[in-house]
């Protein structure tokens, strides 16, 4: 009970503090060209659209994100929610889906069957003397399964910081066995790389924002280059 009361009253304070995150619905698009997920190639590679949406109240962020290729080979419709301990620290449950089994709801969640990856994750965000930020993700219930059908538990860890005011480093790792979701039977440096930012003044209020991934994936020994514009 005790623990619940906690829970509750953790709750409340959250949804109290406004200043967090500012309150309403936001909108944007990326058009990448191709989609790397962790280091992770997803599809083919050929160009990307990726749409997102999330509502903010409070500490809390509802969202929803996609993808998809221009051939209609790759499909992905992913959720998350996120709440804002503080400036510092998050906790996000992410619902993803991309593999769409034909003849399969994407309603259904029953656990031997569901095609959603349910997954919890925990970040900080760095502080300004020392901007490493750092995130843990552990996928929990759902399709990612080892071949005997038993729950991964896939736990990828990532690191990024900020080597100039447009560029940051970044190094990711799976560090179990994760058969389906990183390809890897032990600790895997998965995602390696850096990531530089622009934008680009087209009017007085109106800028381009794009973006350039340099990166390696040491566990399959592959390497990727991403570019990508936002609107």
């Amino acid at each position: 009970m005790r623990k619940w009361i906690i829970f509750a009253l953790s709750l409340y304070v959250c949804f109290s503090i406004t200043s967090i995150n500012a309150q309403g619905f936001t909108v944007n698009v990326d058009v990448v060209s191709s989609y790397i997920w962790r280091g992770i190639k997803q599809g083919s590679n050929e160009p990307n659209i990726q749409p997102a949406v999330a509502y903010t109240s409070g500490c809390l962020t509802l969202g929803a994100t996609g993808s998809g290729n221009f051939s209609g080979s790759l499909k992905e419709v992913d959720s998350y929610a996120t709440v804002a301990l503080s400036p510092l620290f998050s906790l996000t449950l992410n619902d993803y889906n991309w593999i769409f089994t034909p003849g399969r709801s994407y309603f259904n969640y029953h656990k031997r069957e569901t095609d959603h990856i349910l997954e919890g994750s925990f970040a900080y965000a760095g502080i300004e003397s020392f901007p490493l930020s750092v995130a843990v993700n552990t996928a929990f219930y759902g399709a990612d399964k080892k071949a005997g059908g038993s729950q991964a538990f896939s736990t990828y860890v990532e690191l990024n910081y900020p080597i100039a005011p447009t560029a940051k480093a970044f190094l990711g790792a799976s560090l179990i066995d994760s058969p389906q979701l990183y390809n890897n039977s032990r600790f895997a440096i998965t995602n390696v790389g850096i990531r530089l930012n622009k934008s680009i003044v087209l009017t007085d209020k109106f800028s381009l924002p794009i973006y350039g991934i340099l990166g390696a994936n040491l566990n399959t020994e592959d390497v990727f280059f991403v570019a990508g514009i936002s609107f």
